[in-house]
């Protein structure tokens, strides 16, 4: 007898604990996020992790939503794509995340949309940092312009300056081709002239060696940190004053390092949010002010940006009254939403949520001047 009524108190337990267990599960929401901390683009993550951590932080300490806190997951991938799918996988099976963010780099990007466990969830993976690309209709959402809109505005901004004489820089990759071949586009159709192209190659000191010689009054970099630092640092062998343009997710700290500091002299970068040391906008003085009560560090461009992506997922999750549909919601929904001076929309027309453009000169002390 005493044996039956051990074995139904532990019975009893076991499914109290279980109940308990699933209840705490139910009052949470888990974020889940595979992403580079200590490989090639480390730092680049570190921040845009920081920036969102900070956003969940000033939420938590307010309730949550709806009365659930947040449970931010974060798996260091090293910059490995096969690591991104493996961790995305395990966040999705081993620790049941209702919401995924994105990895850095279209190869890992890929390798988490790829990956069975993803494949077969209903999962959208939100706010890659990268490039945006043909994917499966309606299982990624990408926050950031596009790297062509980046180019675009560069070409617009010289333009306007009257720097007629455009240079490419091209590192060969089948989206970069196709970023190349819209910015050929583009020069033509403002009435700027193409005065070369170097090509990230084996040769590139020959090339770069070439294009000083062009008379390139501006030369757009359509290439990762590395193939643009190794551009750079050749370039300014033979020309050290020339405007020397690259997008958002060139990696500076290491463009700095590789091309030295004086190389960075005269180059430019586009940025796609706001001055992060600015106070213009709600958006932008919130995450300053929660920067200073969350994290000691300081802001930055990725900082800001992982804030705002943090936002842009608690206002869909807000929308949606906190199911795990809320980001394919927001993916079908054609309605505009402020975070703060800053309007984001995803539709069926345009592959990302934001179009914000800005261009900030990368000076030599590491920091950007807007």
């Amino acid at each position: 007898m005493k044996s039956c009524i051990r074995a139904l108190w532990l019975a009893m337990s076991v499914c109290l604990s279980l109940l308990a267990t699933r209840a705490s599960a139910a009052e949470q929401i888990v974020v889940g996020h595979a992403i580079d901390l200590s490989g090639p683009n480390g730092s680049i993550g570190r921040d845009y992790v920081a920036g969102i951590t900070t956003y969940f932080d000033s939420i938590n300490v307010k309730g949550g939503i709806n009365g659930r806190k947040i449970v931010y997951t974060v798996r260091d991938d090293r910059g490995v794509a096969a690591e991104s799918a493996r961790l995305a996988s395990s966040l999705i099976q081993q620790d049941r995340a209702n919401y995924l963010l994105g990895a850095i780099g279209p190869e890992s990007t890929q390798a988490i949309l790829a990956a069975p466990a993803f494949a077969d969830s209903r999962h959208v993976l939100f706010a890659p940092l990268t490039d945006a690309f043909a994917a499966p209709r309606g299982r990624v959402i990408f926050w950031r312009p596009s790297m062509e809109r980046e180019c675009q505005f560069i070409l617009a901004y010289f333009d306007k300056l009257g720097l007629k004489k455009v240079g490419i820089v091209l590192q060969d990759t089948a989206q970069n081709q196709k970023t190349y071949q819209m910015v050929a586009e583009e020069v033509r159709k403002r009435g700027m002239t193409l005065a070369g192209t170097a090509r990230v190659s084996a040769n590139i000191e020959a090339d770069a060696k070439q294009l000083s010689a062009s008379g390139a009054k501006v030369v757009l970099m359509i290439a990762d940190t590395i193939g643009a630092s190794q551009f750079l640092k050749a370039f300014r062998k033979h020309d050290a004053s020339t405007f020397v343009a690259g997008t958002s997710l060139i990696n500076l700290a290491t463009l700095s390092e590789i091309a030295g500091a004086r190389a960075t002299e005269w180059t430019v970068f586009s940025q796609v949010v706001p001055n992060p040391g600015s106070t213009a906008s709600r958006l932008q003085s919130e995450h300053i002010d929660m920067m200073k009560k969350f994290r000691d560090e300081p802001v930055s461009a990725i900082t800001l940006e992982g804030f705002a992506v943090a936002k842009t997922l608690v206002k869909a999750i807000q929308m949606e009254a906190g199911g795990r549909g809320a980001l394919q919601t927001m993916a079908a929904s054609r309605t505009p939403i402020d975070i703060g001076g800053m309007t984001i929309m995803s539709s069926d027309r345009k592959s990302t949520m934001s179009e914000f453009v800005d261009i900030a000169l990368f000076k030599r002390d590491g920091r950007l001047m807007y």
